[in-house]
């Protein structure tokens, strides 16, 4: 299927690794042409080899910046003051005890996982609504649906993600821009696989063992009964960036393996 993608210039944010990379990867093997954002020229660097290992004629630009800041949003405005898709993917989680999240780490994750989609989409929705045509999303979680209680702080986050992108969505009625959020369940993204990777070395157990326990016991409606790989979040994703997707707005879209039991 074509998405009709090509020429489209797309920026993902945090997208050397994990759901970012295959974001953004899946939108060069559709003839986007994709900013690879990360906070170093080296990590940027590797991404692109690896997106041009896959798709030797895929379109990138580099862009090494922190886009949890507000001096990133400047730069990437400065440096790319228009784009047709926008995916704000950055994002950052810690399992840590309610009681032990102080204020500042609570207002780290809304600046790096709120605050920085809210800049970016500020920054570039004027110019969308101008051509009549873009797409923003959100990577949010099936966390922000039923908030895990070992890391609350970044529910509420993905929370906001979900809000902020119905309401962008509501400014777009009548128009070719859509807004949506993405609710990726348990993936075995980077961060994950180090994550379980630490567990299982504490536990004296395979990674193999760990994931199996952690369906069981973390995360038991799930229907999927395993990590969703990166490119399975991001087929999705693709599909919400493209013209096809023109009827779907304001959406919250569960890619969450059957974790969330509600149908709706």
């Amino acid at each position: 299927m074509d998405l009709q993608l090509a020429g489209k210039l797309a920026l993902v944010s945090g997208s050397t690794a994990g759901i970012g990379f295959a974001i953004a990867n899946a939108l060069a093997r559709e003839g986007a042409r994709v900013i690879v954002n990360g906070r170093s020229d080296e990590r940027v660097r590797r991404a692109i080899e690896r997106i041009r290992a896959d798709n030797p004629n895929a379109q990138l630009e580099p862009f090494a910046a922190d886009l949890g800041g507000a001096a990133g949003v400047e730069e990437a405005l400065r440096r790319f003051p228009e784009v047709d898709v926008l995916v704000n993917n950055l994002g950052i989680f810690e399992p840590k005890p309610f009681e032990e999240i102080s204020d500042a780490e609570w207002l780290r994750f809304f600046e790096v996982n709120v605050m920085s989609g809210v800049r970016l989409s500020r920054a570039y929705l004027p110019r969308m609504k101008e051509c009549n045509w873009g797409r923003i999303v959100f990577i949010s979680s099936e966390s922000g649906l039923q908030i895990p209680a070992e890391m609350i702080h970044y529910g509420v986050t993905k929370t906001a993600q979900i809000a902020v992108a119905r309401g962008i969505a509501e400014t777009c009625a009548g128009t070719g821009v859509t807004c949506n959020a993405v609710l990726p369940g348990p993936t075995a993204s980077e961060g994950v696989n180090d994550f379980v990777g630490s567990l299982a070395q504490q536990a004296g157990q395979t990674r193999d063992q760990v994931e199996k326990e952690f369906f069981e016991k973390a995360r038991p409606s799930s229907l999927l009964k395993r990590f969703a790989t990166p490119d399975e979040v991001a087929a999705m994703v693709v599909f919400i960036c493209s013209p096809l997707s023109s009827a779907t707005n304001g959406a919250a879209l569960r890619v969450d393996g059957g974790v969330v039991r509600s149908p709706f």
